[in-house]
């Protein structure tokens, strides 16, 4: 009893150190003011950018990260478990690290030729979607290698010694088995991308109405002193993230907790 009675006592303590600095916020709060900073112009184009930016992260992450989770899940090759190790480096390096890293990319001759010739990234919209797909895409295959590997192979070789073709196999057997991990990851990856601060100001920089997501505005309401639009910036952003783990929950996705 004394054993149940500590562990959700650590819980529960968790619990109130989160929902204490949440309800700090409301100490500030000015509903006046609230209303006024939430519909101005700048404030509604942060939303908008990070809505698009994270949306089209989020899509290249799932996009590319589901057949690179598939040939990690179902198959043996030379310099696999390099690869599932890089996965990481998201969340081995700060996010600070992580710009900085793409930022030194971009000051190299490849990288250069690429500004030049391709798309500039530096300063520019593109930059913010670059900086979260970088920061989402290994985590979303992980999260999708996490759901195939829960799959049987048996299934997939019985579509097979059907006459299915490996890719029609994976179509009809595969991905509607793990729709659900699928989903989850896309969600989980975006409420990443749009939380997304360090690596954005890093390569995409702060330029207001044009490179300002919600992280930066907060960053730079805060350091202008405007307490109240830092906060109705916070509660947006907390209100998005927790909005998409509820969907997870609601829906009955996997979590990977």
């Amino acid at each position: 009893m004394r054993f149940r009675t500590l562990v959700i006592g650590c819980a529960v303590s968790i619990f109130l150190l989160y929902a204490l600095l949440i309800l700090s916020l409301f100490g500030f709060f000015e509903a006046g003011k609230f209303a006024e900073t939430l519909f101005s112009r700048r404030v509604l184009f942060s939303i908008r950018l990070s809505l698009i930016t994270a949306t089209a992260a989020t899509i290249l992450s799932v996009a590319i990260g589901l057949p690179a989770a598939y040939g990690l899940s179902r198959y043996n090759f030379i310099g696999k478990r390099l690869i599932d190790t890089v996965l990481e480096i998201p969340m081995v390096l700060s996010p600070v690290s992580l710009g900085a890293v793409i930022l030194i990319f971009f000051n190299t001759r490849p990288g250069g030729w690429i500004q030049n010739n391709i798309m500039m990234f530096v300063f520019e919209v593109a930059g913010i979607v670059l900086v979260q797909f970088v920061t989402t895409a290994g985590i979303a295959t992980r999260l999708i290698k996490t759901s195939l590997d829960e799959i049987p192979l048996r299934y997939e070789a019985v579509a097979r010694s059907l006459g299915a073709t490996p890719v029609k196999a994976f179509f009809t057997v595969t991905m509607p088995l793990a729709k659900k991990g699928i989903i989850a990851a896309a969600i989980l990856s975006w409420a990443k991308a749009i939380g997304e601060f360090g690596a954005t100001i890093m390569v995409a920089g702060s330029m207001a109405m044009k490179t300002e997501t919600i992280p930066i505005a907060i960053f730079m309401r805060l350091s202008s002193a405007d307490i109240t639009g830092t906060i109705v910036l916070i509660v947006i952003l907390l209100a998005l993230g927790m909005g998409v783990l509820s969907l997870v929950r609601l829906l009955g996705l996997p979590r990977y907790d």
